[in-house]
């Protein structure tokens, strides 16, 4: 099976098909699911040819030679020289590549762009390389989503998807590559704005409205859009469940002026993009009885079941509710009634690894089939209770894809045609089955993140940063934190952190007042990663950090309760996450004062200079 040259199905899955050829289409689903089965009945055999070719294709890299592997392609070689590494690792290699170095250090293919992935602990984005050829690859793994939806949801090209997309913000490396989130670069790839005609993929959303920079001016032309064609509409989403629920928040806010658009067929002047203002204009016509519809609907108190009020032949919400979106399940199921949630494709800025291929399972089941034609995958075996240490000198017992063990839990590790040699992703997930020779995983979580909200992660160590650079501002008043912990509220739309501090004062008469208590959350706020910063910002996705004040003797008793529940007095440590209800509930009868941050902190899409080393 050839994987850089495509196979005969991989051709016939990237041929565009003919609008009124509904064969073609039908022949196009069959092909995508026997590509499926094919892969998947030889996993490790197709894994053997990927390491082959990725070797074979980047044998003259920098990376490779350093460590001796001198053009060889099989798996024993490769695991014996090629170390297991981490972002901090490559770090070095990847800052030369953005300051303008072309010399073939990774990929023997020329770095095209960098993908932004998630903060590094000195609070910016990694930036991953990527060549323009990984494009086809990740276009291959799109077109088989639907193919598999098909055998679920029937009737799919007989209407429209109500997806809410964005682009973000992108800059440019010293070296003069951009550097960009993974969507924002496929959104503005020649292979989704001219990508061929799909019926079972038309979008209400027109590409004008999803790549507009300005976030206000996007969801508005979405939204308008999605209320124009709501009969249309067969599923509402976006990439992530806190996504869809700030469309929802939206539609609360602005209601009004949308409805104003549609009774008169005129575009709100807020609406200042010329690509969209010129689009709008050829879509948008007087329409007072749908405005009147969405009027009674919006204006009174009650929004339960909203989206299917509003887009009733909907049939199920295309989005991510699974690792730190399943906290969003509840509120989503208030606004559709309980519609089915699906969660289709697993992937990230370094690799996308495959698909569910039982799309509408209960969330709690969702597993993913990591599909062998995407990269090389090894899992380091992974126990909370007795975390393996890895070093240069003893490699640790990494198992291949074919040989995981259904229960067990491991970390994902990456090999891409990209130039990623053994890569630790940060993934933990849970083998629950198999498909053929293929496993099925269950995302469990990113290792180490505490609070998420959307596309933040924020671990221990940043936290207690910002702990720390806020606790300067209680200096003068001669107070320190003693204990805290923290938590994600998704109730609030946009969902935003808590944190609960427990204070000890010398001079209870002269405690921290509320404005320096309010400077204390910015002052968090400025301490988290580019990612946190930029969704405080620019996207909006996530609202002002909250402090709560707790009574003194408050983290006692919550030891005091963890002992009572079977705990070990010698072991407790206090957790700097808590999400039971129970707990909850102990610490929110115990709050003295709350806090906000009284504004956004700094953001900005330009990299910072890297220090000097």
């Amino acid at each position: 099976m050839a994987l850089l040259s495509p196979s005969p199905i991989e051709k016939l899955l990237a041929a565009p098909a003919p609008a009124a050829a509904a064969s073609c289409g039908d022949e196009k689903s069959a092909k995508a699911l026997e590509f499926i089965e094919e892969v998947t009945k030889n996993t490790d055999s197709v894994q053997e040819k990927v390491l082959e070719e990725i070797l074979r294709q980047n044998a003259d890299t920098e990376y490779l030679k350093r460590f001796g592997l001198n053009g060889s392609t099989d798996r024993h070689t490769f695991k014996s020289k090629i170390p297991v590494v981490t972002y901090e690792d490559l770090q070095p290699d990847i800052q030369r590549i953005a300051n303008g170095d072309r010399s073939p250090i990774f990929c023997s293919y020329p770095i095209s762009e960098f993908l932004t992935s998630s903060g590094t602990s000195a609070g910016e984005r990694k930036l991953m390389p990527f060549i323009h050829q990984e494009l086809d690859r990740r276009q291959l793994l799109y077109s088989l989503l639907m193919p598999v939806m098909n055998q679920y949801v029937p009737d799919l090209d007989k209407g429209k998807a109500l997806h809410f997309l964005f682009v973000k913000a992108e800059t440019k490396t010293p070296g003069g590559l951009v550097a960009r989130p993974v969507l924002t670069s496929y959104y503005k790839s020649e292979h989704f704005k001219n990508r061929p005609f799909d019926p079972y993929n038309v979008y209400t959303s027109p590409n004008e409205a999803i790549l507009c920079p300005d976030s206000f001016q996007s969801m508005y032309t979405q939204m308008l859009c999605g209320l124009i064609m709501r009969l249309q509409v067969l599923r509402v989403g976006a990439v992530f469940a806190s996504g869809l629920l700030r469309a929802i928040r939206f539609l609360q806010l602005n209601w009004q002026d949308l409805c104003n658009d549609i009774s008169t067929g005129t575009l709100s002047p807020k609406i200042t993009d010329p690509s969209i203002r010129e689009c709008m204009a050829k879509l948008l016509k007087p329409d007072p009885e749908l405005a009147d519809f969405i009027t009674a609907e919006c204006s009174g108190e009650n929004w339960e079941r909203i989206i299917t009020r509003i887009w009733p032949n909907t049939k199920y919400l295309d989005v991510i509710v699974t690792g730190a979106m399943a906290q969003y399940i509840p509120t989503l199921d208030y606004y559709s009634g309980g519609l089915p949630k699906a969660c289709t494709m697993y992937g990230s800025s370094e690799c996308y690894f495959g698909l569910n291929l039982r799309p509408i399972s209960d969330p709690s089941e969702v597993s993913y089939t990591i599909m062998p034609n995407m990269g090389y995958f090894e899992f380091i075996p992974h126990d909370d209770s007795s975390p393996l240490t890895l070093s240069r000198d003893s490699p640790p017992p990494l198992v291949d894809l074919a040989d995981v063990e259904v229960g067990k839990s491991y970390e994902l590790v990456i090999t891409t045609y990209c130039g990623l040699n053994r890569y630790r992703v940060g993934d933990i997930l849970e083998v629950t089955g198999f498909h053929n020779a293929a496993p099925e995983f269950r995302f469990v979580r990113r290792k180490n993140v505490l609070l998420s909200i959307d596309s933040d992660k924020t671990d221990e160590s940043e936290l207690q940063r910002g702990i720390d650079n806020a606790s300067v501002l209680l200096k003068e008043f001669n107070t320190t934190v003693v204990e805290y912990t923290s938590y994600a509220d998704t109730k609030s739309i946009p969902g935003h952190y808590v944190i609960y501090w427990e204070l000890m004062m010398k001079n209870a008469s002269c405690p921290p007042t509320n404005e320096v208590l309010n400077q204390c959350c910015l002052a968090m706020e400025e301490s988290l990663n580019s990612v946190y910063r930029q969704g405080r910002v620019a996207d909006n996705s996530i609202g002002p950090l909250e402090i709560r004040v707790v009574k003194n003797g408050t983290f006692e008793e919550l030891m005091d309760y963890a002992i009572s529940r079977g705990a070990s007095i010698n072991q407790y440590k206090v957790p700097r996450c808590v999400s039971f209800t129970p707990i909850m509930e102990l610490l929110d009868s115990r709050v003295l004062s709350v806090h906000f941050s009284p504004a956004a902190p700094h953001w900005t899409p330009e990299r910072r200079a890297p220090a000097m080393q």
